[in-house]
């Protein structure tokens, strides 16, 4: 069952979501498997991949908006957004999700939960003082489609596979670092080194995983978001005008929230576009993409 009843599915999205998880499956069995080779009880491996996913999943929501200094407010407190998000959501036929609101000037909005019914859609001050109410209704649509197509919780469980191989593979490293060279510890020496060399594998494979999905989810909930609104130029406008004004933010302010760049509207920092490799270590399509699928639906709507 849709739980947003008219925000389509997107098959394309569901089909890489399932294929991402399988791959990350396999990776952490791979992970899992080199733990217990190196000697790593396999009842403590089960324990640590259970606690990392779980952490991950469960506090997610909390996690992000600790990290974006956001807080959780009222219709009371923000009544503008709270009647944007209860008009979309009304269009939608979905539950209401939680608001809440993020101190910052950056312009940007997004996401999180570890499911629809904890899902949480936050903007920052800093979009919706420089957005007019219908491009802000525009973006907020954009991310109540990330949490009708479930992909939210989908990114979060993603990125714990690459969150423990990169801890691994600091622990491999440092305590290569710190072992000598005699005999005796040169089979501690060849466990820490194959420990690191696979976790450094296993991180780079589901960091590309995850960007990939990233990409196409971006693409899909852009989509969804127009039809939503039944005006994809406003989400276009709202891309363009954040895009110029993100430009306008100190580096230094702009590469603290850097980690959580897979789950905003738009990249805090962005690559060089209209690159190929550029474009594969990115958490978002090109500008220029995203404006021409949108330019596209604008057509197709304006004939239908």
């Amino acid at each position: 069952m849709a739980f947003a009843k008219n925000i389509e599915t997107d098959r394309g999205l569901s089909a890489r979501m399932l294929l991402t998880g399988l791959f990350l499956v396999i990776l952490w069995g791979i992970l899992g498997a080199v733990l217990v080779a190196v000697g790593v009880g396999l009842a403590l491996v089960v324990v640590i991949e259970i606690a990392v996913i779980f952490g991950q999943y469960w506090f997610s929501d909390k996690i992000a908006l600790f990290g974006m200094g956001g807080r959780i407010v009222t219709p009371e407190e923000e009544p503008k957004l709270h009647a944007i998000v209860d008009r979309l959501c009304a269009m939608a036929d979905m539950p209401k999700p939680r608001v809440a609101i993020a101190t910052t000037d950056m312009p940007n909005a997004f996401a999180t939960g570890r499911s629809p019914k904890t899902a949480v859609v936050c903007a920052t001050t800093g979009l919706m003082s420089r957005l007019s109410d219908e491009e802000l209704e525009a973006v907020l649509a954009h991310e109540l489609s990330h949490v009708a197509h479930r992909d939210v919780a989908v990114m979060t469980i993603a990125s714990s596979v690459g969150m423990l191989a990169g801890l691994l593979t600091r622990v491999a490293l440092w305590s290569s670092i710190f072992t000598g060279n005699d005999n005796n510890n040169q089979g501690a020496a060849a466990a820490e080194l194959l420990v690191m060399l696979v976790s450094i594998v296993v991180y780079f494979i589901s960091f590309l995983l995850t960007l990939a999905l990233s990409r196409y989810r971006e693409l899909a909930a852009d989509r969804s978001g127009a039809i939503l609104i039944g005006r994809p130029s406003l989400l276009a406008a709202a891309l363009v005008k954040i895009t110029g004004e993100m430009s306008k933010i100190p580096q230094k302010d702009l590469r603290k929230s850097e980690a959580f760049n897979a789950f905003f509207f738009t990249p805090a920092i962005n690559g060089k576009q209209g690159q190929s490799l550029a474009n594969l270590f990115s958490t978002h399509p090109s500008l220029e993409r995203r404006l021409a699928q949108l330019d596209e639906l604008e057509r197709q709507l304006g004939q239908g």
